[in-house]
């Protein structure tokens, strides 16, 4: 009696016992790469579905790794044009200059010597035309009494003579007045100044990026620049292009570049010239692109990428985080109908950002998962 006691007591609270609650229910996953999922699953708002849309899209690109340099046809390194003390020097390290501005004066034996060569052809000249004035009017004398039969021809030939060689003198003394202005001017120099100093001027409009001078220092090699002038309103891009891509390059064409600097911001710059050999270490060919910087925002050194489109197509594009890998292929989930999706393998173009344009395996229209694909790889 005791035993089946302890018996009937048992199942008695065996059915006291709550009933255990109902499990969700998994999704279905089948041979054929559909997956079901009922639609009081959790999942279910997990995941989201999209529209595939035609978008353009870049066939042929390609980036490379680029800087920005000094545009070299927009620099100049100053020499002096002949040697001798440095007298004064008006500008510093860093400061803009219009062209024609004075850089610096120096004190010079050339400056000295061609001023005394001026001063030389000048009286030369003076007295050939003298000279020539006086041949001119013995010629004339000698003419009119050789008219009135005073004297015998050869007079007048000795005349004609001598005025010819006048006329040759006075020639070559402008020629050489001429030579002489022209030292002058090349020395920056007028005519008639006592103590000529040489002033230097910029050659173009720009910023003083280097500078090795000092007031008060002789210099003797003029091969030596004693400062440089660099025009900063546009710089070169120089970008090291693939040899494989360099078929896509032409001069004139606009590249986008990226800079380090300024993360988020495109610029657009120009073919300016393309190297002639490709680099054998790398298999790079080097094209430079011209970049506006009249604003002053770019500055040689500045690191960043260049990116070139050949050509655009129209292409279903997806988001990335919509394309799954299974078993080393990519994928999408298309919805086929509530809470039913089909694993479509996919083929893939190249990313740009956030997006993947689908070159092989959907077209625009489908509705795939765009969020929570990774929750369906697993079933």
């Amino acid at each position: 009696m005791r035993g089946l006691a302890a018996v009937l007591c048992l199942l008695a609270l065996a059915a006291c016992r709550p009933a255990p609650a109902p499990q969700a229910a998994a999704p279905a996953a089948r041979m054929d790469g559909v997956v079901e999922i009922p639609p009081d699953s959790p999942k279910m708002r997990q995941i989201r579905v999209a529209e595939v849309r035609l978008e353009r899209v870049p066939t042929d690109e390609f980036t490379a790794p680029a800087k920005v340099e000094f545009n070299p046809n927009r620099i100049s390194r100053v020499l002096l044009p002949a040697p001798g003390r440095v007298a004064e020097v008006f500008v510093a390290f860093g400061d803009a200059v219009e062209r024609g501005a004075p850089l610096l004066s120096i004190e010079s034996p050339e400056a000295d010597q061609a001023a005394a060569e001026y001063v030389r052809a000048e009286l030369t000249l003076t007295a050939a035309r003298a000279e020539l004035a006086k041949a001119q009017q013995d010629y004339e004398r000698v003419l009119d009494l050789f008219r009135g039969d005073a004297i015998a021809k050869k007079e007048v030939l000795a005349a004609e003579t001598t005025l010819s060689q006048a006329k040759a003198a006075v020639a070559q003394a402008e020629t050489s007045r001429q030579q002489a202005l022209a030292r002058l001017e090349l020395l920056g120099l007028k005519p008639g100044q006592a103590r000529p100093r040489i002033t230097v001027r910029a050659p173009l409009s720009g910023k003083v990026t280097e500078f090795n001078v000092v007031a008060g220092e002789y210099r003797n090699d003029t091969s030596q620049p004693v400062m440089t002038i660099a025009d900063l309103s546009t710089v070169w891009v120089a970008a090291d292009v693939p040899e494989s891509n360099i078929r896509l390059v032409r001069l004139g064409e606009v590249f986008e570049v990226r800079l380090n600097a300024y993360p988020g911001e495109v610029f657009h710059s120009r073919v300016a010239r393309i190297a002639d050999s490709v680099d054998p270490a790398n298999r790079t060919l080097k094209v430079w692109t011209e970049l506006d910087n009249r604003e002053g925002r770019f500055r040689p050194e500045m690191f960043g990428t260049v990116r070139h489109v050949e050509s655009i197509r129209d292409a279903p594009v997806v988001p990335a985080g919509a394309v799954v890998q299974m078993e080393g292929r990519e994928a999408v989930f298309v919805e086929e109908g509530p809470g039913r999706f089909r694993l479509t393998p996919v083929k893939t173009g190249k990313r740009s950002g956030g997006r993947v344009p689908i070159v092989e395996g959907i077209t625009a229209g489908a509705r795939i998962v765009v969020d929570g694909a990774m929750l369906l790889r697993g079933n």
